[in-house]
């Protein structure tokens, strides 16, 4: 592909767009399979037969009887721990399920693992910036949505770079080659074969237009939705008839364009308005509980200015924004739901996360749909796959890593001094709170608390415990008006009323660095957070000239303006924590190593930007204070295993390490707490280590964004995740190198209706 700043038609003007069969209304063999009376009947039958496999648990393993109350089982026993962690289906098959109901259901009732909807700009924007995500859905079972929002058409030229002069624009059948090409893709991810055959139909949408929509006939609940919309057909330029344009109301409508082969032969238009109704009908048809689209606030080049990714991928994930927010206003009926976005071209600039067997395997899907071998297998005059891409279907790099835009710190679970445990995470664009009374209440939540009109809450909650012992919860939120300079994204938190308390504040509006949209498309990171010994509270993002930010608030409450922290080169999130002597320690990753800044001493300012001498590691990295000091833990590129390094601020920052972990190969984020260390492994599944020198485990469990652990009291070590299924899970161990993960339990009710 040509380089992303290289204004080109073809591949990096339009890659990547396509398709369910029914619609809206039509009961898709992709959508909802069950209500909500009947979902409550199958989960009382679950956990009636869940409460007596544990009870036989506990007694073949020998129990606490008062851990097994609270639900903090202790598990000892390898042999029941590998039958909880493989549980199987009614045909004996391992489940590979996002819920951990299904390792206690009733094998005759179906586990509802939740359901996946992406919505991406181009046909193959998911296959180089989703997967493996979305091939470990598929695979997993989970029924998989993926809308793709325009043609694709580019120039409307398939032919790779020898034969572009020869070959004659078609862009009707440029689009046409691309569907064909994903379906082959996704076929080959689901079945094994890349012909299985498709049901192709035309359903109206919510809109005023029409839309193809494609069923998988051996595996129904992988659906394509083709929206046929006209893409830019270039990466930054203006092109006012483009979903740019139709965002910033350069032109009052988009047009169709409509792939040779299509169902769907009518043409149509659709306003900003119609486009935002179109998705809001898909996702009431659909019902996710967990939902990707491409990162709406890419970042600029320092020098040119220009985006790092393509404008027909940020503004339709802004599209896809403003829908999910009219969706949770307006439908009451529905599951909770969870947003990922994804890094998109800027990956092919960062350290590689993807092991090299994981690489190959997203390459193989890749060359599926490039059509590689040129064979007519599909039957179509207008080709079976994407051609330009075929001469280089990684990309540039990009097959070799994938990198989550947001939602990748790991302190949004905590404890309190009762041993009570409390979690934060968005549903629903809002923030969402789960509590557990001390160390054997029950759970409650989710509780969503309200945010302000016009506004998303953002994916990424950090926590933090203030001196008085209140916790507080920091995010970012996006602001959407009436212009386009209207969107824009800010820091926000809030505070627990009282320790202990399940009441929290008003939002308090910390504000963002930049000035601007236009400046750096609002790309501020998540928030870091720590308190120093002094109790001195601080928050620091990367901001959008790629350099550390930060506000530290008084005294007397009042916070200081945005400092200046400098570094350059920084991307992801920064992370923060405080040495064993009080000094704050912010780290931060660049493409070429790690940054730090370390206080000279508790309530202290921040001190200079210190080079730590370390190889550049695969976002997103994790810090955590320790007795040794702020331990910085990180995957190694190109292996997914884990590395770590220790920090203090005695003297000016200074750095113990770097140690190889090992560990499961995987990518994203790591949590690590007492003995613990987890983070998502091959699979898609959680990987954890809970004692030096032993394996990793994995379990089946499927989640979004990050995992999160933290110590309760001296003791206990709580690990938590948020399934696919939109529900969050939780387990414990002994802090102790021989202990075992408890089974993993539901926090809360099964996600029906909010």
């Amino acid at each position: 592909m040509p380089d992303p700043e290289l204004p080109a038609e073809g591949p990096s003007s339009g890659h990547p767009a396509a398709g369910p069969a029914g619609g809206p209304g039509d009961g898709l063999p992709g959508g909802r399979a069950e209500g909500p009376a009947r979902a409550r009947v199958r989960t009382r039958r679950a956990r009636a037969v869940a409460r007596r496999r544990r009870g036989r648990v506990v007694k073949a393993v020998g129990f606490c009887a008062a851990a097994a109350a609270g639900g903090m089982l202790l598990l000892r026993g390898n042999e029941a721990l590998d039958a909880l962690d493989r549980p199987a289906a009614a045909d004996g098959k391992a489940v590979g399920a996002a819920s951990a109901a299904s390792a206690t259901a009733d094998p005759a009732a179906p586990a509802d693992p939740g359901r996946v909807l992406q919505i991406v700009a181009h046909p193959d924007d998911d296959l180089y910036f989703m997967n493996p995500d979305l091939r470990y859905s598929i695979a997993a079972g989970h029924p998989v949505t993926s809308v793709y929002l325009t043609s694709g058409e580019a120039d409307g030229i398939n032919a790779g770079e020898a034969q572009v002069a020869a070959t004659p624009p078609d862009k009707p059948a440029y689009a046409e080659a691309r569907q064909n090409g994903i379906r082959a893709a996704y076929a080959k991810m689901a079945t094994g074969d890349r012909d299985s055959p498709w049901r192709r139909t035309v359903v109206p949408t919510a809109g005023g237009g029409h839309a193809e929509v494609d069923v998988l006939t051996a595996k129904p609940q992988v659906n394509l939705v083709w929206l046929q919309l006209r893409e830019a057909g270039n990466v930054w330029a203006d092109r006012p008839d483009s979903l740019h344009g139709l965002w910033d109301g350069k032109v009052p409508r988009l047009e169709s364009m409509l792939a040779s082969g299509s169902p769907v032969k009518q043409q149509f238009t659709y306003t900003k308005d119609q486009v935002v109704r179109t998705l809001v009908g898909f996702l009431k048809q659909y019902g996710p509980t967990t939902v990707r689209s491409q990162d709406p606030t890419p970042g600029r080049f320092p020098d040119s200015k220009h985006y790092t990714d393509h404008q027909d991928h940020f503004y339709g994930a802004r599209f896809v924004q403003v829908a999910l927010g009219a969706y949770a206003k307006e439908v009451k009926d529905r599951p909770h739901f969870s947003v990922q976005n994804y890094l998109g071209y800027f990956n092919g600039s960062l350290p590689s996360a993807l092991d090299p067997d994981e690489a190959k395997s997203k390459l193989d899907i890749l060359d599926t749909y490039a059509w590689t071998d040129r064979t007519n297998h599909c039957g179509s005059a207008a080709g079976c796959g994407d051609l330009k891409v075929a001469d280089h279907p990684a990309g540039n790099r990009w097959t070799s890593s994938i990198n989550y835009a947001r939602g990748t710190a790991t302190s949004w679970l905590t404890s309190d001094k009762e041993h009570g445990l409390w979690a934060f995470k968005v549903l629903d664009g809002q923030l969402a709170l789960w509590r557990r009374d001390g160390l054997l209440g029950g759970w409650s939540g989710p509780r969503l608390l309200p945010g302000a009109d016009g506004t998303v809450m953002d994916q990424g909650i950090s926590t933090v415990t203030l001196a008085d012992g209140r916790i507080a919860a920091f995010g970012t939120r996006t602001s959407f008006g009436a212009k386009p300079a209207d969107y824009r994204r800010e820091v926000v938190y809030t505070v627990q009323r009282a320790p202990g308390s399940q009441e929290f504040g008003e939002w308090t509006v910390l504000g963002t660095p930049e000035t601007a949209d236009e400046n750096w498309t609002s790309d501020i990171s998540a928030p870091a957070v720590a308190v120093d010994g002094s109790g001195q509270l601080a928050v620091y993002v990367r901001d959008g000239a790629y350099t550390l930010r930060g506000r530290v608030q008084s005294p007397t409450g009042a916070w200081g303006p945005w400092e200046q922290y400098g570094g350059s080169d920084l991307h992801g999130s920064p992370a923060a924590a405080t040495d064993a002597g009080g000094r704050r320690i912010v780290l931060a990753a660049t493409t070429k190593s790690v940054l730090g800044w370390a206080q000279p001493k508790a309530g202290a300012p921040l001190g200079p930007a210190t080079a730590t001498g370390l190889p550049a590691p695969a976002l997103p990295i994790t810090a955590q204070s320790r007795e040794d000091g702020v331990r910085l833990w990180f995957r190694k590129p190109d292996s997914g295993a884990v590395g770590t390094a220790s920090f203090t601020g005695d003297g000016g920052l200074k750095m113990t390490g770097p140690t190889d972990v090992g560990g499961l190969s995987g990518f994203g984020s790591v949590t690590a707490s007492g003995h613990l260390l987890a983070g998502r492994s091959a699979g898609g599944q959680l990987g954890s280590d809970v004692g030096r020198g032993r394996p990793w485990a994995r379990s089946p469990l499927m989640f979004v964004g990050a995992p999160s652990s933290t110590m309760n009291g001296k003791s206990t070590v709580d690990l938590a995740v948020m399934g696919l299924d939109g529900r969050l899970y939780v387990t414990s161990s002994a802090d102790d190198p021989n202990a075992h993960l408890a089974p993993w339990q539901p926090a809360g009710p099964p996600n029906g209706s909010p």
